[in-house]
């Protein structure tokens, strides 16, 4: 039986607590109730080096990552789509150097079909299995993944397949009342928002009447103007885009606003010492000898407390973010501390493993109608063998905060060894992040778009 209680207050302020029958009333003060909720905490990592004082919070870091003229980006990516710019425009034609992601090494299984006739081939032998290039605009998906009432990439190419499965699993999902849709199996599953240029993805059917022409223009059909296929051609049958791939590259575009100046040099070491000097140095020491920040693993700043931004740096150098980002070339680095949302098994040991390739930064000028001279722009590249949940967004974000903060040029490298993911930044916006293409031979260093 369920008891019912009500609660009332009396001109006294004091609240009358009864159950159903009107027994055991107790007299609970007002104040137990009215009280507000407690502020939010926001939990922030223990740096320990000199520019802590300069660094910026996590709030910090996502203001200053978002209020940007993101939709200029967008715009650019969207030309780059429809093929009305390419990426020359940012680097010129000098060091456009992108490689051709339609080619494949031929993997070769001559030895096994030989010994089987065109005529009699059947089963595994008779699978058609087709490789597919296609370029998407990442502001007007949400994502690659299929998921129930999601404007995905992968709904909307599975279901343009539909129509070039075989009988028997066409057969199969009418059984199980399942939509007519083909099944596609992509290089590197992309977030809302993120943009790709030549994303590889198969499909395989055992029917013998396709040919690679239906295939683009099935799936041309489906989104004008924000999906477009870049190429078909039907590959050997053991080819798969994920494990087959050598190499990712992404490109990461963070526009400047008007005015802003990005090669403006951070504060000198010397600058950063009389900044923490400045900072209250009784309060901070615990009588030990020791900082008080230096004491705890984690700091608890509420909302009632004043962050004191004031003197913290606005601006960061494009330099120093290159800088930082180029002691990350040619290691085998565990990035766990730069993935998010990942599962509890991937993140220790190999599975967090990246050997990054290639990674610099550079500053550019993004073609916009609004200006001649065109936007400011600092662009990321990223070659690396694989890449964790949000590690592109999430390298970007803490390279620049440590370039504003003026940190030492192995900052990144130090933060491999933190024992908590608040150590980075949180995640920059994922409307400037464009996967470029996927390698499936060895990286060429000549094979870059930022050559410095």
């Amino acid at each position: 039986m369920i008891k019912q209680r009500w609660w009332w207050p009396n001109q006294l302020g004091v609240g009358l607590l009864s159950n159903s029958n009107g027994n055991s009333i107790t007299k609970i003060h007002m104040e137990n109730f009215c009280q507000p909720p407690p502020d939010k905490v926001y939990f922030h990592y223990n740096h320990t080096d000199p520019c802590r004082f300069s660094r910026w919070t996590a709030r910090e870091s996502y203001q200053f990552m978002y209020a940007r003229p993101w939709n200029q980006v967008l715009d650019f990516y969207s030309n780059l789509i429809n093929a009305n710019l390419s990426l020359s425009a940012l680097f010129g034609p000098e060091t456009y150097h992108v490689h051709n992601a339609a080619e494949i090494p031929n993997i070769s299984e001559t030895a096994e079909l030989k010994s089987v006739s065109p005529e009699n081939r059947s089963g595994r032998w008779a699978r058609l299995t087709f490789k597919i290039v296609l370029s998407y605009h990442g502001g007007s998906f949400d994502g690659w993944q299929k998921q129930p009432g999601l404007n995905t990439v992968q709904g909307l190419v599975e279901k343009s397949l539909g129509k070039f499965v075989d009988e028997k699993k066409a057969q199969v999902l009418k059984d199980k009342c399942l939509p007519l849709e083909g099944c596609a199996v992509v290089a590197g599953r992309t977030d809302k928002g993120v943009t790709a240029l030549q994303q590889v993805c198969s499909f395989y059917t055992w029917r013998k009447d396709i040919k690679s022409e239906d295939i683009e223009v099935a799936i041309n059909s489906a989104a004008p103007g924000t999906l477009r296929v870049k190429s078909v051609s039907e590959v050997s049958r053991v080819f798969h885009p994920n494990f087959s791939a050598k190499w990712r590259r992404y490109l990461y575009i963070f526009p400047f606003n008007d005015g802003e100046d990005g090669q403006q040099s951070s504060p000198s070491g010397e600058d950063i010492e009389q900044f923490r000097s400045n900072e209250s140095g009784d309060e901070l020491n615990n009588g030990c000898g020791e900082s008080h920040y230096e004491s705890v693993q984690n700091l608890i700043i509420n909302d009632n407390e004043e962050i004191d931004s004031g003197n913290k740096p606005k601006t960061f150098s494009v330099r120093r973010v290159n800088q930082l980002l180029q002691q990350l070339e040619g290691k085998l680095l565990s990035y766990k501390m730069f993935a998010r949302d990942t599962k509890a098994s991937r993140n220790v040991g190999p599975p967090t493993e990246c050997f990054m390739y290639h990674a610099r930064a550079t500053e550019a000028r993004l073609p916009c109608p609004d200006s001649i001279e065109g936007r400011r722009v600092m662009c990321v590249e990223l070659v690396a063998n694989r890449f964790l949940r949000k590690m592109v967004r999430v390298l970007v974000a803490t390279s620049i905060r440590e370039a504003a903060a003026g940190a030492e040029e192995d900052a990144l490298l130090k933060l491999m060894d933190a024992t908590c993911r608040r150590a980075t930044a949180p995640p920059a916006p994922a409307d400037g992040l464009c996967l470029v293409d996927v390698g499936y031979a060895e990286f060429n260093p000549q094979n870059r778009l930022i050559c410095n």
